[in-house]
């Protein structure tokens, strides 16, 4: 049988699948790309039989006793296969005894994850739209990846969303800005995905420009290769989590040296007085100089003093990577970021002024397009029962507790049933331990999903879903310029459905089929989606073909909106004319909002408060080293752990660790030894790489990695495969946010000397 070459998209790119005779045998880019992310090779692994779920599946104990059964089973008892109408059955009987007795506020479906690309086949939108019509559910707000920075950034100078989308672009950055101080770095490594697809990867190209006009970098991270080695980047390497006090050095030596834009800070920004006040030691007695900060963050204060010179000397562009809000206090050095630019007077100028998310995704300095890509319609949820993305665990353990949230008081539901699809919370949650004891105490829990992940075993009832390589669909981003069809390359796997025709065939049997589907089929709503964007696309000039012409072609490709405005440009040109979204109007760099809320761990205005686990903390003489476990190179999130891009980067089956050779030698670890990494949360193999890229002091893990116990089901079992979220805090960032504090963990590690198991993420957990 010929070959085809049959067109996906991925959140990392757009591909071409060789099929031959039902099966795929290769994968290779789409030649618009002239940088793809070599993840796409995983997808050669969606249709791995060893961990596909071919058919409806029930936990042998809920099968036996439905919502009554022995909740300590799950993730330990092996699955029973049912019949769809049967599992059918089963959840719809489940959802109606749980909106009978204690009504729609009990189910959960949040369903956090980026699922796969695709504006129809987008397995929350699916999941939201049925729960939506059923009455509706209990729901999240904000994200993992940036939940500190979405509810700090509107209180201090706008919308998380406008800020990241109207970021400077890279080709302003190469005219106008003398000087780039990344904290947190600008990983390339993370700038091969952008949630709905990647047309062509711009960011390397984008950076190389940049250096070639003449723009020098700094890299503010205790990681070397956060930034391309190809830019020649100055390093500073502070403690991790400690950028919060470096930055407020180099704003008291703006100040002592009169280096700071007093008109910008009276005309554009209110509050400066107080944080003045804060920062010169008027408050509390102690300088924020930058002797003050080298005793915290282990920068020289002469290289913090040379920097705060630089910066002013020149047009500055200030970064902030999306990780260092996802700490202890994650508001503080976003907060402090744009109290710094604002000091430098340079907001709204070409090449200055703050950005941040550069590399965090490949969109962040590319022009996005003037509207919104059509996407399925979800409708009005019912209930107003809500909790901070990163809370779930909290939300399971204390139903009837409550929590203070941005000025609020949020009071946690009794949850249960949880339904999740397109998403894995045994990935993005952490304290893993702690969500396998929360996650016991639902009574149902569902799961839409094609692998025998950690998502997949502790569920009740699993629900087989394809995969986008055995759908139809279509794939955009707000974030990038091009629409690309995608084609179903083979058959579903085994007896697979897709999340639409579950939800069809779900709601068909509790009565609302016809509203759920409004008569369409998979290709009519990819049709009718298509056809709503190419109307929106139609009324700011871009002409799309006709449905059937795109589904016969490839990636379409639109230019770039041209004039566009640099970031607060209006604002600087016209502050009262063109005032912020703040309660002010004006850059907050002291907020009477946030003062008022009474939070001792998030005050008025930026400020250094010292992270619960740091260096610098008493758990440091048990827990040396800080773990960064930050994004990783080889997948996205924990997506195709097991294809080959992942596979390939795993040590004897172990995601690899990294280490300064100096505290590697300490320990008597040897490059490629396994370790064990443990602190008072819990312990996980991995395996050592030694690399002079990392400072001493800190063991860097990539997220990831398929969750695998020793002993599943138990919590405080060590985890084989090298998830680093059984280390990481379940504690919210601040009472402003509640958002996730992973990357202020502290670790201990020691050569792992025992038994080597087998990893067991793989094996289907059968009867």
């Amino acid at each position: 049988m010929t070959s085809q070459l049959i067109p996906t998209a991925t959140h990392w790119g757009n591909y071409l699948v060789e099929v031959n005779d039902g099966r795929i045998v290769a994968v290779r880019p789409h030649g618009d790309d002239t940088d793809p992310s070599p993840i796409g090779q995983s997808l050669l692994a969606a249709m791995d039989p060893t961990c596909r779920i071919g058919q409806p599946m029930v936990r042998a104990g809920y099968l036996a006793k439905g919502p009554d059964s022995d909740t300590s089973g799950r993730g330990a008892e092996p699955f029973v296969p049912v019949p769809w109408d049967k599992a059918i059955g089963l959840v719809a009987e489940a959802l109606l005894q749980v909106k009978q007795s204690r009504g729609n506020e009990a189910i959960y479906a949040g369903s956090y994850g980026w699922a796969s690309a695709g504006r129809f086949h987008h397995a929350q939108s699916q999941l939201r739209r049925f729960m939506k019509q059923f009455g509706g559910y209990t729901y999240s707000v904000n994200t993992y990846s940036t939940a500190a920075a979405e509810v700090i950034l509107p209180h201090v100078v706008g919308p998380k969303d406008t800020l990241f989308a109207e970021a400077s672009t890279w080709d302003e950055i190469a005219r106008h800005s003398d000087l780039v101080v990344a904290f947190g770095g600008l990983p390339l490594k993370n700038a091969q995905v952008t949630a709905g697809s990647v047309g062509r990867h711009t960011a390397k190209a984008a950076l190389t420009a940049c250096r070639a006009a003449g723009v020098d970098f700094v890299n503010v991270s205790p990681i070397r290769d956060d930034v391309a080695a190809f830019l020649d980047a100055d390093q500073v390497c502070p403690r991790p989590n400690t950028d919060t006090a470096v930055m407020l050095a180099l704003a008291r030596t703006l100040v002592e040296e009169g280096r700071h834009d007093t008109e910008f800070l009276d005309r554009h920004c209110t509050g400066f007085a107080r944080f003045q006040a804060y920062l010169m030691g008027d408050d509390d007695g102690e300088p924020k100089d930058a002797d003050w900060a080298e005793t915290i963050s282990g920068v020289p204060a002469a290289t913090i003093r040379r920097l705060a010179r630089r910066m002013a000397d020149g047009r500055t562009l200030i970064t902030v990577s999306w990780s260092l809000q996802r700490a202890d206090h994650g508001e503080q050095p976003y907060w402090m970021a744009v109290t710094l630019a604002a000091m430098l007077g340079q907001i709204g100028l070409p090449g200055g002024g703050f950005g941040f998310g550069y590399c965090a995704i490949d969109g962040i300095g590319a022009r996005p397009l003037p509207f919104d890509w059509a996407s399925l319609e979800q409708g009005e949820n019912p209930v107003e029962t809500h909790i901070p993305v990163a809370r779930i665990a909290d939300m399971l353990l204390n139903p009837g507790g409550s929590i203070d949230y941005n000025g609020q008081r949020i009071t946690y539901p009794q949850i249960d049933l949880v339904y999740w699809a397109g998403g894995n919370p045994f990935h993005h949650h952490q304290d893993l331990n702690r969500l396998l004891e929360a996650w016991r105490r639902p009574r149902t829990i569902v799961a839409h999903e094609p692998f025998w992940n950690a998502h997949a075993r502790h569920a009740d009832i699993v629900l087989p879903a394809t995969t986008a390589l055995e759908r139809n669909d279509f794939a955009c981003s707000r974030y990038d310029t091009s629409i690309a069809p995608m084609h179903r390359a083979v058959e579903p796997f085994e007896d697979a459905r897709s999340d639409y025709d579950i939800f069809a065939a779900m709601s068909r049997r509790l009565g609302f089929g016809e509203r759920f589907t409004e008569g369409r089929d998979e290709m009519d709503w990819v049709r009718h989606l298509y056809e709503v964007s190419q109307q929106r696309a139609a009324r700011y000039g871009y002409e799309l073909p006709d449905f059937d012409t795109f589904w016969r072609g490839g990636p379409i490709h639109l230019s770039a909106p041209q004039g566009r405005a640099t970031m607060l440009q209006r604002f600087r040109d016209d502050p009262d004319g063109a005032p912020l979204t703040t309660p002010s109007g004006k850059i907050e760099v002291f907020s009477e909002t946030i003062e008022g809320f009474g939070y001792t761990d998030c005050p008025g205005h930026a400020s250094w408060i010292a992270p619960g686990e740091w260096l610098g903390a008493a758990t440091a003489r048990s827990y040396p080293l800080h773990l960064i476990s930050n994004q990783p190179r080889t997948r996205l999130h924990s997506q195709l752990d097991n294809g080959a891009a992942s596979q390939d980067s795993k040590i004897r089956g172990r995601e690899p660790a990294r280490l300064h050779p100096d505290e590697a030698a300490r320990r008597g670890i040897a490059d490629g030894d396994l370790i064990r990494i443990f602190n008072d949360r819990g312990a996980c193999l991995a395996a050592a790489v030694l690399s002079e890229d990392l400072s001493p002091g800190i063991v860097q893990i990539a997220t990831g990695a398929w969750y695998g116990p020793e002993r599943s089901g138990e919590p405080g079992s060590l985890d084989l495969r090298g998830n680093p979220n059984v280390l990481t805090p379940d504690k919210g960032a601040s009472k402003l946010s509640q958002g996730p504090s992973a990357l202020s963990a502290l670790v201990e590690v020691e050569r792992y000397d025992g038994p080597v198991e087998e990893v067991p993420a793989y094996r289907p957990p059968l009867a």
